[in-house]
C-alpha cells in the first residue's frame, strides 16, 4: 500500500467517526423540527388569510413569505438538502477507507 494513502486514510478516519455520529443526530433533529415547522406555516397562512380580509395587505404579504420559508419548500428543503451532503461526505470517505 502507497504510504501516502495511509497517512491520508489516517487522517480520515476521525472525520469518519465525527459524521457518523452528527449525520443521524441532524436527520432526527430535522424530523422533529420539520413538525413544528410545518405547523407553524399552516398558521402563519391562516393568519396572512385574516390580515388580508382584515384589510392589512403588508401584514398579509410578510406573513405569506415568512410561511413559505418555514413550508417544507424553503427553509426545510434546503435544511434536507445539505444533511444529504453530511450523508454523502460520510458515505465517500468511508468508501476512501475501505479501498
Amino acid at each position: 500500500m502507497n504510504p501516502i494513502k495511509l497517512i491520508f486514510k489516517i487522517l480520515a478516519l476521525p472525520f469518519v467517526l465525527i459524521f457518523t455520529i452528527i449525520a443521524p443526530l441532524l436527520t432526527f433533529l430535522f424530523c422533529s423540527a420539520s413538525v413544528f415547522l410545518t405547523i407553524l406555516s399552516g398558521i402563519g397562512v391562516l393568519v396572512s388569510i385574516a390580515l388580508f380580509f382584515a384589510g392589512t395587505t403588508t401584514g398579509c404579504i410578510v406573513f405569506l413569505i415568512i410561511s413559505f420559508l418555514l413550508s417544507p419548500f424553503g427553509l426545510q428543503a434546503i435544511a434536507e438538502w445539505l444533511i444529504g451532503r453530511v450523508n454523502g461526505i460520510n458515505y465517500s470517505l468511508r468508501s476512501f477507507l475501505m479501498s
